[in-house]
């Protein structure tokens, strides 16, 4: 059982003070999706994007990318200093990462805004370096884009929630939105956690839902989803 003594009100860990990871990589023969049967970390075709999403953890997170018509989906960590971390250091908060799923996906299928609004409404973006009882940095909630489409967007769709979730009694959005190149490397997690709750029926899936729906631009918003009533996860069942 691994128990994190991470705050929630704490900063990323210095690059100076993080641990130092190694050269070789975590995950180092990914398997094809469990469920989409998709090459997890397939580079983007004709017509298809990447975007790298933060919302706590990453195993509803990645769920719902896949069953909302993502073409691939792999879970691992971004936004720190630790070259290929393991889930452990992660966790410690010491190595600058936020739990993250990588998103493949076709905008004229699944279209950037649609897959914005999923990721808004199924956290709280207003909890800082938290969801639920899962706490530390690497719960933080972020977006790193990776097209010149996506960031404005993306921060446009917050202008708007913004002014839903105010009216609604919460406070500021935290979500960062950190172009992916200047949010350093995806490093890919250990095989376990790639679908995990499609290897897992039933695992957790707990995110600290508002309630509140995100409206998609150029339109009003829609009927906000049920919220989740799911316990905290046990580290130990990770």
């Amino acid at each position: 059982m691994f128990i994190w003594e991470s705050s929630g009100d704490q900063a990323v860990v210095d690059p100076s003070q993080a641990l130092p990871g190694r050269s070789e990589p975590i995950l180092a023969d990914p398997m094809p999706h469990a469920v989409l049967g998709t090459p997890i970390l397939g580079e983007p075709g004709d017509g298809q994007e990447v975007i790298y999403l933060a919302s706590g953890c990453f195993w509803g997170a990645e769920k719902a990318a896949w069953e909302l018509g993502a073409d691939a989906t792999a879970v691992g960590y971004m936004g720190g200093s630790t070259p290929n971390p393991t889930y452990e250091e992660v966790g410690t908060g010491q190595t600058g990462h936020a739990e993250t799923v990588r998103v493949l996906y076709s905008p004229a299928v699944l279209p950037t805004e649609r897959l914005l609004q999923a990721f808004f409404e199924s956290h709280d973006p207003t909890s800082l370096n938290r969801q639920g009882g899962d706490v530390g940095t690497q719960y933080r909630s972020a977006v790193f884009p990776t097209t010149a489409a996506q960031e404005p967007l993306a921060r446009e769709m917050i202008k708007t929630y913004q002014k839903v979730l105010t009216e609604g009694g919460y406070g500021d959005i935290v979500t960062e939105i950190v172009p992916a190149p200047a949010a350093g490397a995806f490093y890919p997690a250990e095989d376990y956690h790639q679908q995990y709750l499609a290897k897992n029926p039933g695992g957790y899936q707990c995110h600290a839902r508002t309630g509140m729906a995100c409206p998609l631009p150029q339109s009003g918003p829609l009927r906000p989803g049920p919220a989740d009533d799911s316990p905290s996860r046990g580290r130990d069942d990770a």
